[in-house]
């Protein structure tokens, strides 16, 4: 990244032709930049109508106009905001105008938020919360990302700082007075519960199922089987499109195929796999291999056999099944669900789809929960925690009386681990990646 003395310019609006563009400008020749652009500058946070000029005079549009003064801005800095009609050559020429201003250069990805979090607008975790935001597929997704955006998880870990920060005080005092013999002592007594209370709150954070992880990242549904039982018919059905070849021929699937759906506002990616057989072909071997690996990582299998034949037995994936009967249209079983994750379905007619979905639905919403309290979104948060456990639980073993030094040091690790979670210290190592994930306009 740049320094924030520049002053960075992109289109945050979607790329293409639409109603309106949205331009955002920040750092300190914003001001500037709308004079020469618009001939004045409007009152803060009024929107004001304005002829866009390039620098030869020419009108390039006629669109609103934001001037944000800094610090009470997204970024901290003095920032504007032109919204304009999306025609092609609307943006293309105001891109244009705005590059060739002196002090102004064009954004990198992410570089708004960055210098949000620069100033002190947003920690890492509000930042990680404002991208889940913008990638959010389902209403689950959106209401997680809402909650980190405004702050709840970042609270969290700061009232856990805070309240490490206060132990470690009281245990270097108890090192700076260890020639008064009852002060060390009595600092022993308070720290070691405190460390243990502290250390048993993020451990019962961390126990969570994984739940927020899931809501980001989604879950995972196999449709497996032996070849020509149906799979490739009921994932058609589920994505109410054509995504799979249908074919009577067996081995007609060779390679994994994935869709995404919205199962209780938890995203699910159901992936439909080759028919599981044994045979002498190379090809369809690979097939089944890819089918078997897909099936022992998912979250769920939906094992589905021809109800008109005998059953095949539940492979051993090492995951939860689900057995479907399909073809019920043809053999007159009973539709729907029938106990014990069994379902009966016919793709062609549809018969017992929507039980499946249900259930998969009610599935999902178990796996994730439907509490509203902050959780773990990402990997990253769990590993810091993770450490500051582990740190905390050999501060807590430790003997203070005689290796108070030892107890300090521990408890500055686990402080450490915490702070690198919303950003106080030591990120420098995870700001790129965090950043880069970014449009360019944010």
């Amino acid at each position: 990244m740049n320094s924030s003395s520049e002053t960075i310019f992109a289109l945050s609006s979607g790329a293409g032709k639409a109603g309106v563009a949205v331009v955002r400008l920040s750092g300190p020749a914003c001001e500037s930049a709308l004079k020469a652009l618009c001939g004045r500058v409007p009152e803060p946070r009024v929107a004001a109508l304005r002829s866009i000029r390039d620098q030869n005079g020419e009108t390039i549009d006629r669109g609103l106009i934001l001037w944000m003064p800094g610090p009470a801005s997204f970024t901290g800095e003095d920032s504007a905001e032109l919204q304009v009609h999306g025609g092609r050559a609307i943006v293309s020429g105001l891109i244009e105008a705005l590059g060739g201003l002196d002090g102004l250069r064009p954004a990198d990805a992410g570089e708004f938020a960055r210098r949000a979090f620069t100033n002190g607008k947003l920690d890492l975790t509000e930042i990680e919360g404002l991208a889940d935001l913008i990638d959010a597929e389902t209403a689950g997704q959106r209401r997680q990302a809402l909650r980190q955006l405004e702050g709840a998880a970042g609270r969290v870990v700061e009232d856990w700082r805070n309240r490490l920060i206060g132990i470690l005080a009281l245990s270097e005092a108890g090192i700076d007075f260890v020639d008064e013999e009852d002060v060390p002592a009595g600092v022993a007594t308070q720290v070691q519960p405190e460390i243990e209370d502290l250390r048993s709150d993020i451990a019962q954070y961390l126990d969570d199922g994984h739940r927020g992880e899931m809501i980001r990242e989604g879950l995972t549904v196999v449709i497996a089987g032996a070849p020509n039982v149906g799979k490739s018919s009921l994932m058609n059905a589920l994505a109410r499109r054509d995504v799979a070849i249908v074919s009577d021929t067996p081995g007609t699937t060779r390679d994994a195929i994935e869709v995404r759906l919205d199962l209780g506002s938890v995203p699910v990616t159901v992936v439909d796999t080759a028919g599981i057989r044994e045979t002498s072909d190379g090809i369809e071997q690979e097939g089944v291999r890819r089918a078997e690996a897909h099936a022992r990582s998912a979250d769920l299998v939906l094992w589905i056999g021809d109800a008109g034949n005998d059953p095949e037995p539940d492979p051993a994936f090492g995951v939860e099944i689900w057995r479907l009967e399909s073809k019920i249209d043809l053999s007159g079983n009973a539709a729907g669900w029938r106990g014990e994750c069994l379902y009966g379905i016919s793709a062609r007619t549809g018969e017992g789809l929507r039980v499946l979905l249900d259930g998969l639905a009610g599935w999902a919403d178990d796996r994730v929960g439907s509490g509203t309290d902050p959780v773990i979104t990402r990997a990253r948060h769990r590993r810091e925690m993770e450490r500051a456990v582990e740190a905390l639980d050999k501060a807590g073993r430790l003997d203070y009386l005689a290796e108070g030094d030892l107890v300090a040091e521990e408890l500055r690790v686990a402080a450490n681990a915490l702070g690198r979670i919303t950003g106080r210290i030591d990120v420098e190592d995870v700001l790129g990646a965090i950043f880069g994930q970014f449009c360019i306009g944010k």
